[in-house]
């Protein structure tokens, strides 16, 4: 065994510029080991961590109760396939419908995409077993929405640029502007809408939550037109916006809701779960995934469930997200930096004015530089999705740093 910090920076840095597929831009440092809502990179600098692994680590580093979960399961099976059954993720699956108030039943997978993917298909049958015909199977997304890189996935997420150069693209997709109620009404005039999916705040599109009501009139369009209700809740769920669905906030029951992210807080695992009008639609076969429903993922998420279900916590979330949006709000007017701060709960993301506008990523450089550690959504918003159990401490040192950095930043 050797220790990284035997191996210089730049020399680490190199093999991911050598042998990784250049899809990514890390930043030139090397992470090395975290606690709480702090990492240390191989040189010993500390970070407050305000990005958490895009919205992953929603316990912070080190979790104690997440490693015990982890250690135990690791000590008995690792994997078994779903040939057999194992009991966390059975478990896990009667946990989540219990938590859900909507669902019946659950596929487990892997990621976000795979849970998207599970979604779009489980329409597509669900569609199908209605008697539509494929030209009336559309899924309708939004202009900005994230939900994945595979390839269906990508094509429901309504930003060219993730499209580029994969055509000819899947059929069967149809893009609105979000947050456009009349333009949806629209859209099922036609007749052919079997599904409306989006995420109730979008996050790569900009942090942008659905406006007051709309996902109220989204439901209404559905029952009235005989299509289902799925709802990406990937990055904004599992506690992120103070509830442990986001989309308890619009008082709206979906047919389908995809999460991932913070469900595993950094362990891998995607779930889809499924209401009463779809739970049984895929039978024997008709779906399927090698790894998803690990013990091991499952062991962990079901503990990362347990605790972010929890009152206590959302309650701190909502507090720390009013202190995160002041903050915010106030070093905006100081600096000039920030046109708007939006968001829900600890999804939160800041607006650059006009001056500023496509800097969102120099901006980033400059708060590695200072020691924060920050993520954009698109060059004009910077996002902030820290630790759902960040401290007092934390976020004021955090808030500190991301101040000298702005400063900075302006002043150059």
């Amino acid at each position: 065994m050797y220790s990284t910090q035997e191996f210089p920076v730049q020399s680490l840095v190199d093999l991911g510029k050598r042998y990784w597929l250049p899809v990514y831009k890390p930043r030139d440092l090397v992470l090395d080991h975290g606690k709480g809502a702090r990492v240390w990179d191989t040189e010993n600098r500390d970070y407050v961590d305000f990005g958490a692994g895009i919205a992953v680590n929603a316990l912070g580093h080190q979790d104690p109760d997440l490693l015990a979960a982890l250690s135990a399961q690791a000590g008995k099976l690792w994997h078994s396939s779903n040939v057999f059954y194992t009991e966390p993720p059975l478990r896990l699956a009667q946990e989540l419908v219990q938590a859900s108030g909507f669902a019946e039943r659950v596929f487990l997978c892997n990621s976000g995409a795979e849970a998207n993917e599970a979604a779009i298909k489980l329409v597509r049958k669900w569609a199908a077993t209605q008697g539509r015909p494929p030209e009336r199977r559309v899924i309708v997304t939004f202009r900005g929405s994230f939900h994945g890189r595979t390839l269906a996935t990508v094509t429901a997420t309504a930003q060219p640029k993730y499209q580029e150069g994969y055509e000819p693209l899947p059929g069967g997709f149809r893009y609105l502007d979000f947050n456009d109620a009349t333009a949806l009404e629209h859209a099922f005039a036609t007749g052919d809408v079997a599904a409306v999916m989006l995420e109730p705040v979008q996050g790569e599109g900009g942090v942008l939550p659905a406006a007051p009501g709309f996902l109220k009139r989204v439901r209404e369009l559905c029952d009235a037109h005989g299509a289902l209700l799925v709802l990406d809740e990937i990055q904004c769920g599992m506690g992120r916006t103070g509830s442990l669905f986001a989309h308890v906030l619009d008082e709206v029951v979906p047919d389908i809701v995809t999460l991932a992210k913070a469900l595993g807080c950094g362990f891998p695992i995607g779930a889809m779960l499924a209401g009463p009008k779809v739970a049984t639609v895929m039978q024997l076969g008709t779906h399927g995934t090698t790894f998803g429903g690990n013990p091991m993922a499952a062991a962990v998420a079901r503990v990362a469930l347990g605790k972010l279900s929890s009152s206590a916590l959302l309650a701190h979330v909502q507090r720390q997200s009013a202190r995160l949006r002041e903050s915010l709000v106030a070093m905006g007017a100081e600096l000039g930096v920030f046109s708007q701060v939006r968001g829900r709960g600890l999804m939160l993301g800041a607006v650059l004015a006009e001056a500023y506008r496509g800097k969102a990523g120099d901006i980033l450089d400059y708060a590695a530089a200072h020691g924060l550690l920050l993520l954009q959504a698109g060059p004009d918003v910077l996002r902030f999705v820290p630790p759902l159990n960040i401290t007092d401490e934390e976020l004021a040192d955090g808030l500190a740093r991301l101040r000298v950095a702005l400063t900075a930043f302006v002043g150059q």
